[in-house]
């Protein structure tokens, strides 16, 4: 499993300075080179090959249902042509009627990327994420003494598109110390900070699902009541995600083959006092929000819709418009899973980079997190295209030109 974060909005009320002094932006791009920073220029190199609808794997019974309500939950959010169009058609649909719903609408593009030397592949690679259940309190207690914070006062976001034009939506993150702005605190750090304790949302635990929590962006709390607090992605402190897996490899002795989560947590269990300093191994820290809505629901995804299980696929959203329709194809041999489905790309996530690089939703609670942590799956994907069009058409702006 490939541990990710899940870009959210940004929590409202935050601090944001829509510019700062040139020389203090630019002194923390130099300063901390983890932070979102603009990628190489490369050329994309992605190709598309048209295939019939027919030739597509064959996904099981009630795929392409729940793949029409997700969809229908996205045009929520589509309100541009192609898709106001296909949305209008889509509320009136039934779930029996969803495979020709698609077929009558879209066509299938089979995705290939460049490969080694001169070759071409349509193989990526597909990770799975859940919404984890964790057990906790709103304040702290003799058995829930690890936090969950908020986002700190000192947490300052710097927008740099007044500056600069071409670096929109590319934001840094940091404090000020004195006078200078420098990169905001790792994990490390505010692992070990008492002065952001009056900013934590609740307590859980177990320091391992608090940590867990941040990888998949969002969660539930269950409380000492019974109820359920859900908590998701408010902000991150600007360092890159960074897998503790080598770290354990490397210092524990550890396979790469044997990195699942199950597997860490049972390392962590045997080793609890080597716990915090493996988490550190990894900068990035995110902060949580509180979130309302339907308990029956998944978690809000990037795309601001619940997320549906096992027809929700987090994306580059540099390389692909949220909303958009795939067929998936993944299989892997240890452990083994084949899984053929069509998904809607509603999310995004940290570590998800990439043309053929997708990330699948399981679902909530522990049988979803333990599918999800033993995924890490080649895949091949076919972008469903609104009848009449070319995939550049639905690509965002900037996509397929060089990077």
């Amino acid at each position: 499993m490939a541990f990710h974060l899940n870009s959210r909005a940004l929590l409202p009320g935050v601090r944001r300075f829509a510019s700062l002094s040139l020389l203090a932006a630019l002194g923390l791009l130099s300063a901390c080179t983890t932070v979102e920073t603009p990628v190489e220029k490369k050329p994309l190199g992605t190709t598309f090959r048209a295939e019939a609808f027919e030739k597509l794997p064959k996904a099981p019974s009630g795929a392409w249902g729940e793949a029409l309500s997700a969809f229908n939950l996205s045009c929520t959010r589509l309100s541009s042509a192609p898709w106001s169009e296909i949305c209008a058609k889509a509320k009136w649909e039934s779930p029996e009627r969803a495979e020709a719903f698609f077929a009558e609408n879209f066509t299938p593009w089979a995705v290939e990327v460049p490969g080694k030397g001169e070759a071409r592949t349509d193989a990526g690679l597909m990770t799975g994420y859940y919404e984890p259940l964790l057990h906790g309190s709103r304040v702290r207690d003799r058995k829930n003494a690890y936090p969950i914070y908020g986002v700190p006062d000192d947490l300052l976001i710097i927008d740099l598109a007044e500056l600069y034009p071409e670096l929109k939506g590319k934001r840094l993150r940091g404090k000020l110390d004195g006078r200078r702005v420098v990169p905001y605190d790792q994990r490390g750090i505010i692992q070990e900070r008492g002065d952001l304790e009056k900013w934590a949302i609740a307590w859980v635990d177990d320091p391992v699902d608090a940590f867990f929590l941040q990888v998949q962006g969002s969660g539930r709390i269950e409380l000492p009541d019974g109820s359920f607090m859900r908590v998701g992605f408010a902000d991150q402190n600007g360092w890159r995600y960074r897998s503790i897996g080598s770290w354990l490899i490397r210092e524990e002795g550890l396979k790469s083959h044997e990195l699942s989560m199950q597997r860490i947590r049972a390392w962590a269990k045997a080793n609890p006092g080597k716990v915090k300093k493996a988490l550190a191994q990894n900068p990035s820290f995110i902060f949580f929000e509180e979130r309302s809505g339907d308990p029956a629901l998944g978690p809000v995804g990037a795309q601001g819709v619940p997320l549906t299980p096992q027809s929700s696929v987090a994306v580059d959203p540099n390389r692909w418009r949220l909303g958009t329709p795939f067929v998936i194809d993944a299989e892997q041999d240890r452990p083994q899973l084949h899984l053929a489905r069509p998904v809607i790309a509603q999310d995004t996530g940290g570590a998800i980079r990439g043309v053929l690089r997708f990330d699948y939703f399981w679902g909530f609670g522990d049988k979803a997190g333990e599918a999800a942590g033993r995924q890490k799956s080649r895949v091949r994907a076919w972008v469903l295209v609104p009848k009449g069009l070319a995939p550049e058409d639905i690509l965002p702006g900037d996509a397929h030109a060089p990077r």
